[in-house]
């Protein structure tokens, strides 16, 4: 979800060769979000080990993340604290479309509409504290470092592209512009071949970087006046204004001087949950930390294998050609670290 900028952002693409020896800032819930979402069997169900719990995210998660630093990329991922009190009604709301969304799984299995059942159950993916913990452990089993944000990850993220410690940032969501993030990687998590919801056809998704200062250059605005239209077409702590989509906020922000002029010109501030100025103070001060260590370490086999094969029921033989193939790739990653030869 966040803000829509999609039609506005100037969108490059990206080969992972093109990211070679560059660390780059994950959105670590957003990541896990999109492997419950996607990894999942032909009637929805997603994947379980013996015991019933949930692995799509782990399975994402490590082979996604094996594939990276295959292609040398160095990814560090950053994971959400404790939302920001104006989040409330947007977490109320994504809570429901997710039960409303599993209640139509639910129905369409009893129809025997496998499309419709897959398309649903993508929707109704739940991330649980316990989720994250697992994530996080296995992180640490592959020598990958993990950040916790205070609040949330995408602006944590920013932060550290800002102050130079990673190259990019990665999200889905377009919100790291706001937060100043100078590169947002789309669909770094999420390239290959997806499966259209509802259709037999497929489409290759490939990742995309957008460059702030290209944008803000190409549409002629400031980083603050880029906050005014997410403020006024909506974020994820604020609905936005009926109406009044990217290209029409665009105009009314160029012809304005001050937030609270385009709120005024867009029909006053009393139409908006949360105080402009609040919602533009967040995304220029948002809560982060500047605590944190980016160091990628060696992994040993065993450890992967107990925690996935033993624990998780994962593939043996899957896993051990996987996790050779990128404990091998690590090692020169971390011996360059060692060497100086670290490049963000």
């Amino acid at each position: 979800m966040g803000v829509e900028l999609g039609d506005l952002a100037v969108k490059e693409p990206v080969s992972l060769e093109q990211l070679a020896g560059k660390k780059v800032a994950i959105d670590g819930n957003n990541a896990l979000y999109q492997f419950l979402a996607i990894i999942r069997q032909r009637d929805g169900t997603p994947l379980l080990d013996s015991k019933g719990r949930v692995t799509s995210h782990l399975s994402g998660l490590f082979y996604r993340t094996a594939r990276l630093v295959e292609a040398k990329v160095k990814p560090i991922y950053v994971f959400d604290g404790e939302p920001p009190k104006m989040k409330r009604r947007t977490l109320d709301e994504r809570r429901a479309i997710r039960s409303e969304a599993k209640e139509r799984w639910e129905a369409a299995l009893k129809e025997g509409n496998l499309a419709e059942a897959r398309t649903a159950a993508m929707a109704s993916s739940r991330l649980t504290r316990e989720m994250v913990g697992d994530s996080k452990r296995l992180l640490e089993i592959m020598g990958i470092p993990w950040v916790q944000a205070p609040q949330e990850g995408e602006a944590q993220a920013a932060e550290m592209c800002i102050k130079g410690d990673v190259w990019a940032s990665a999200s889905q969501d377009f919100d790291s512009l706001l937060l100043g993030a100078p590169r947002l990687i789309r669909n770094l998590t999420l390239s290959g071949r997806r499966k259209l919801p509802g259709r037999d056809d497929y489409a290759e998704v490939v990742p995309e970087i957008i460059e702030l200062d290209k944008t803000l250059s190409s549409l002629g605005l400031s980083r603050e006046q880029l906050i005014w239209i997410g403020i006024l077409t909506g974020t994820d702590f604020n609905k936005g204004v009926k109406g009044i989509g990217p290209k029409k906020a665009l105009k009314l922000v160029k012809e304005c001087k001050s937030l609270e002029e385009a709120v005024q010109k867009a029909g006053g501030a009393e139409l908006f949950e949360v105080e402009p100025r609040e919602l533009e103070d967040y995304f220029l001060h948002p809560k982060v930390i500047g605590d944190y260590s980016l160091e990628l370490k060696v992994p040993e086999l065993k450890p992967l294998i107990d925690f996935l094969v033993l624990e998780h029921d994962f593939s043996k033989e899957r896993v051990e050609g996987s996790a050779k193939a990128y404990i091998e790739a690590m090692t020169e990653t971390a011996q360059q670290s060692k060497l100086g030869e670290w490049f963000r």
